[in-house]
């Protein structure tokens, strides 16, 4: 089953040690970015490659990523380089405790809209499962997309995965990011959180009561992730804690990213058999954790 995973694809320039401070940074290594880059990546790994929505600028870093993304495997049905937009790179340093910042270049929404303004609707036909975050919410036209995408899918009948993936510098208030996810989760077949996006959309501090939150506010399954303590699932008769791994972290970039596509690919190979949710979410621990001992999410 093919899941149609609309958002951004970027390029991450990591800096691959340690610094308190961008400007202590001496080099930067590139490596793939953005969550639909990186969920397509890691699902793809699993033999399970979904095909991101959206697009890259025709030029030498655009050439870049679609190069690698197809080295993958992954299915770039929906995924195009397009002529006058500039590929959004990001800088990205990490600090002694594998905490993650970024100096974003380029508007990384942009690629996406003009990629699939007008073919979205072929596109959700074309997939049997829609991926959305956050990140295409923050302006009118990409907010509109993206919901117009979600109710396409829902008519149909198809499952609506969301992660909401909150990056508060890129809202004008914290409470509207939270309000925009939020609107997300009703209807949705599986929401997965962290703990503070999970805090901001349930008022739950508690991963335990938060992903019991995300289910009285509509979804169907929800996952909260607890860092290096495992993951929580519960809804639809489930209701498991998967304790975490050891890890010997250096950087949590995209380590999200890399627990979502594991989820992604075991649901699509089981026709998103709900159960699955439980029996995939070993291994999405087990690989978010993994994706802390390497400099980007994917190596």
């Amino acid at each position: 089953m093919r899941t149609l995973l609309l958002g951004e694809a970027l390029v991450d320039l990591i800096c691959e040690r340690p610094v308190s401070h961008m400007k202590e940074a001496d080099a930067f290594v590139p490596h793939f970015g953005g969550a639909v880059a990186n969920v397509a990546v890691a699902a793809a790994r699993r033999a399970a490659p979904p095909p991101p929505a959206g697009g890259a600028g025709d030029d030498a870093w655009g050439g870049w990523l679609r190069e690698r993304l197809e080295g993958e495997g992954v299915d770039l049905d929906w995924f195009g380089l397009l002529p006058g937009v500039l590929t959004p790179v990001a800088f990205v340093t990490v600090d002694l405790r594998g905490e993650p910042s970024y100096a974003i270049y380029g508007d990384t929404i942009e690629a996406v809209i003009e990629a699939l303004q007008d073919r979205l609707g072929a596109a959700v036909d074309g997939c049997d499962a829609l991926f959305v975050t956050s990140n295409t919410l923050v302006g009118e036209r990409e907010r509109a997309l993206t919901l117009r995408a979600r109710e396409r899918a829902l008519e149909q009948g198809k499952p609506v995965l969301v992660d909401p993936n909150l990056r508060l510098h890129r809202w004008r208030e914290p409470a509207q990011a939270a309000t925009e996810a939020r609107g997300l989760v009703r209807d949705a077949f599986l929401v997965k959180c962290n703990g503070e996006e999970a805090r901001l959309l349930t008022g739950e501090d508690e991963p335990e009561a938060a992903v019991e939150g995300l289910l009285a506010a509509g979804a169907r399954h929800a996952v909260v992730t607890r860092g290096p303590g495992g993951a929580v699932v519960r809804g639809g008769g489930l209701k498991l804690d998967m304790p975490g791994v050891p890890a010997h972290p250096i950087s949590t970039v995209g380590a999200g990213d890399v627990f979502m596509g594991t989820l992604v690919a075991g649901l699509a190979a089981t026709r998103f058999y709900p159960p699955a949710i439980a029996a995939a979410l070993s291994d999405a621990v087990e690989e978010g954790a993994r994706a802390t001992e390497r400099w980007g999410a994917l190596g």
